[in-house]
């Protein structure tokens, strides 16, 4: 599997005018590299995965899937998305099967042994995600990381080229959160899938990813491509070395120098003084 992002560019237009989100971008992917994206908030890292998805069109610039042109939503792609998107009124393997079943009343042409086949791969995922017990349960009696193992499940179905997250574990508490990125990594093993990782978590990104690219503030720009010097068997004791800190404190550094101007700090805890003092 290779992707290559060719100067992609996207611009929205606005009742203000012209909004460009993201100024011509390129990089390569290659077989199972973990990539994560962090910046800025609103610097175009959702765009730019949303833009992979097939769910919006550039404004410029091109994305080759093993060197096939990348316009529309495609089965070589699966996306997950931070709030779960299941079906609430399908069973977990209803949700995670959804996409076969969609096949299966239109293309009349597969055989039974392909169906079957399809149908085990679907079960073998929830098994490997824990869920062996949750066949029949419905989205709603599941808590949200047993939704985001569901979601998961449903995106790997079909084998994809490319597993597309967006925050996937933005909406979980801190110990259910690491649970995940543990699953995650050894699941990419197992599967030997090639992720792209949209995540404001520094100590997420460098605890998964193979590599990291860094966007500046909008419009989006990379700034730094960065190598993670971690081989794959990764557990949560690597968070407690010194060279996990140091790339820690260097990605908050540099995000810190593209954080777009906010508030004046100094003027703000001047007038806070001021006002104990009143």
């Amino acid at each position: 599997m290779s992707l290559s992002v060719r100067q992609l560019e996207k611009v929205y237009q606005s009742r203000r005018g012209r909004v460009q989100a993201l100024t011509p971008t390129s990089f390569e992917v290659g077989q199972n590299e973990f990539v994560s994206l962090v910046g800025p908030s609103g610097c175009g890292k959702s765009t730019l995965l949303r833009t992979l998805a097939g769910l919006e069109e550039s404004s410029g610039g091109q994305i080759l899937l093993d060197d096939a042109p990348v316009s529309c939503p495609g089965a070589d792609r699966g996306m997950v998305f931070q709030n779960y998107t299941l079906f609430p009124w399908l069973t977990v393997l209803q949700n995670t099967r959804f996409s076969f079943d969609l096949e299966e009343n239109t293309d009349y042409s597969r055989t039974d042994g392909e169906v079957m086949s399809r149908v085990g791969r679907v079960y073998s995922l929830l098994d490997l995600m824990g869920l062996s017990k949750f066949y029949d349960a419905f989205p709603r009696e599941l808590s949200g990381g047993m939704k985001q193992r569901v979601a998961i499940a449903r995106a790997l179905a079909n084998k994809p080229k490319l597993l597309l997250m967006d925050e996937p574990f933005g909406a979980l508490d801190a110990q259910t959160r690491e649970e995940m990125q543990e699953l995650l990594l050894l699941l990419c093993r197992h599967e030997k899938t090639t992720v792209l990782f949209v995540t404001h978590d520094v100590e997420e990104a460098v605890f998964l990813s193979t590599r990291i690219l860094v966007f500046s503030a909008r419009p989006g720009r990379i700034v730094e491509d960065i190598r993670v010097p971690f081989g794959p068997d990764r557990t949560l004791d690597i968070k407690l070395e010194p060279e996990f800190n140091r790339l820690k404190r260097h990605l908050l550094e540099l995000l810190h120098k593209e954080q777009p101007s906010g508030f004046d700090r100094n003027a703000l805890l001047q007038k806070l003084v001021q006002n104990s003092n009143s």
